[in-house]
This record gives structure tokens, C-alpha cells and sequence, in this order.
């Protein structure tokens, strides 16, 4: 049912291959609003939003680092991962799931301050409905 949401302009990559990546030359982007990102986010991920989204904000990336985009679902992420590789990035990636999945899976989010939490932004009421565990927030 995830598929329908996708255009599959962005290569996907599941849950259990991230977590199996190389860390070194690794960039996990956060492409929700900040609001979202400071309920809960995966460790070590940076938030570069979506709506107010700007190169700028990655200028430091290596163009042949690897990339892997999320949000709620996946439908920003793979809008922002469009742009990083019109711009010229080549590992670029779009977490299947994205954030829910993550957490349905059982892994960790944190808070802004770096603490472990339960809660997830699940965007609005209609979109809780993908999420299986942790405390809904939205």
C-alpha cells in the first residue's frame, strides 16, 4: 500500500539496510518541519525541512556521500531527494516507510535534546493510522 504514494523517482531503502550501512560518509536528512523533528527523530539525523527547503542547508555534503531522506511516510522525502539529484548527488535514497516504519520496526527516535522518547509526530489524526507503536503526537 506504500507504493501507491510514491512516484519511485528516488530509490528506496528499507529499514534493516539502513541500519546496516557504513556510518562513514553517511547523511541521514530529516525532511519534516522542525516542529515534527523536535517531537522525535532518528538518531544523528539532520532536519532540513520541506516547505522552506534550501540547497543551502546541505552545502556541506559531499556529492558522492551517501544520502538517505525521510519524513512520515515518504512522499517529501522522495520530493527533497528529486532535488539532491537534479543538483547532482548520486547515492541518494528514500527510506521506505520513513519515520513510521522505523518505529514500527522497533528502533529508536530521540528528542531535540538527544533523550530517547516514544512519541512520534504522526503529522495529523489521518495519518496516525500508519503508526503501530509509540505515543502518537500530532
Amino acid at each position: 500500500m506504500l507504493d501507491s504514494l510514491y512516484d519511485h523517482s528516488v530509490p528506496l531503502i528499507s529499514v534493516e539496510d539502513l541500519i546496516k550501512l557504513d556510518k562513514k560518509d553517511l547523511y541521514i536528512l530529516d525532511t519534516r518541519e522542525k516542529e515534527e523533528f523536535n517531537v522525535s527523530h532518528i538518531k544523528n539525523a539532520r532536519n532540513v525541512g520541506y516547505f522552506w527547503f534550501d540547497m543551502r542547508k546541505i552545502y556541506d555534503i559531499p556529492e558522492n556521500a551517501t544520502i538517505v531522506l525521510y519524513c512520515s511516510v515518504g512522499m517529501r522525502s522522495e520530493k527533497i531527494g528529486e532535488k539532491l539529484i537534479e543538483a547532482g548527488y548520486k547515492n541518494v535514497f528514500n527510506l521506505y516507510g520513513s519515520l513510521f516504519e522505523w518505529v514500527n520496526q522497533g528502533n529508536p527516535v530521540y528528542k531535540k535534546n538527544g533523550v530517547q522518547t516514544s512519541e512520534i509526530h504522526t503529522y495529523n489524526e489521518s495519518w496516525s493510522h500508519w503508526v503501530s507503536r509509540g505515543t502518537k503526537v500530532y
